[in-house]
């Protein structure tokens, strides 16, 4: 398998460091101070429109506002300053390279925090592996996707639809600040899949927050969604090692009813791979579009901007 050709941003020793001293700070009331790596001690991150307007051709479709979503019941705020998420995880290499505008302006949104989280091949999440077992993925997610999940969450947890960690596990978790031209490019690998979603990667865009030596801590979250890929190419992924061990039958993109089918507005990404040989690596494109003074947390059962607001019937909600 193809392996990632960029260096390792995260020590697995400081990362577990950091999160241990996390956790002592929420015990001892400090609250939710993320943990992440020593990047940029101190330095605000204000996010705030900058830079030239999106090209006329983007603009006809990007400044629409991007579909919210829930952020599911595995989504833990360790807010690991990083660009390259893999750590031991193997797979098909992935670029994600996302972009973020103010949907008011149609302008890049700079020094906004953009956060991603997604299961690993066999569909098994960082901080979750003894809920997930090898080649099976996750439980089956519950509840509907209009409204944050209620009761215990797959595997068991705590109420609110948030499932309680098994480990200390980081991989496939991380955050960056957004550029001049409200660019993050992200080093991960293809998703995998588990019962009853399609293969995809959750995401928040933060604002007004501050960059710390713990990684991103304070201001609020703008935007909470998921990105989706094309079924031709999960078609060939599912054919290459390790994705071929996952014996989960896969969700397609047009039977998962969180999608709501409506392009990249709605998540899915643009990809760029070579067909013969994907295994090669993937290159993923998109632009999120969000109202940096709102609050979307994946917990308000809102779906602006296009997302399905009344779903057929009960669904995954991870």
């Amino acid at each position: 398998m193809t392996s990632i050709d960029m260096h390792d941003e995260a020590d697995n020793a400081d990362v577990s460091r950091l999160i241990s001293r996390r956790r002592l700070l929420s015990l001892g009331g400090a609250g939710a101070a993320a943990a992440g790596l020593a990047v940029v001690g101190g330095r605000a991150a204000f996010a705030q429109t900058a830079g030239a307007p999106v090209s006329a051709a983007e603009a006809a479709g990007a400044c629409a506002l991007s579909s919210e979503s829930i952020e599911g019941p595995y989504y833990l705020d360790y807010m690991l300053m990083r660009s390259n998420v893999v750590e031991d995880r193997t797979g098909i290499p992935l670029r994600l390279r996302l972009r973020v505008i103010d949907a008011s302006t149609c302008r890049p949104l700079c020094n906004a925090g953009v956060e991603i989280w997604h299961c690993d091949a066999l569909g098994v999440y960082s901080g979750y592996t003894a809920t997930g077992s090898g080649g099976g993925g996750m439980p089956p997610p519950s509840g509907d996707p209009s409204t944050p999940p209620s009761g215990p969450p797959p595997g068991g947890g705590n109420p609110g639809g948030h499932a309680t960690p098994t480990d200390d596990l980081t991989y496939l978790r991380g955050i960056q600040i957004t550029d001049r031209a409200g660019f993050v490019t992200f080093a991960s690998v293809v998703p995998g899949w588990y019962v009853g979603r399609t293969v995809h990667i959750h995401t928040k865009v933060h604002t007004d927050g501050t960059v710390t030596p713990d990684g991103y801590t304070g201001g609020h979250t703008c935007h909470t969604g998921q990105f989706y890929f094309d079924e031709r190419l999960i078609t060939k992924v599912a054919e290459a090692d390790p994705y071929r061990e996952n014996t989960t039958q896969r969700t397609e993109l047009d039977e998962d009813m969180l999608y709501d089918g409506s392009g990249s507005t709605g998540g899915l990404l643009s990809l760029r791979y070579d067909p013969r040989h994907v295994t090669r690596g993937v290159t993923a494109t998109i632009t999120m579009s969000v109202d940096p003074a709102a609050t979307h947390d994946g917990q308000d059962g809102g779906f602006p901007g296009g997302g399905p607001s009344a779903p057929p019937s009960p669904t995954p909600s991870a």
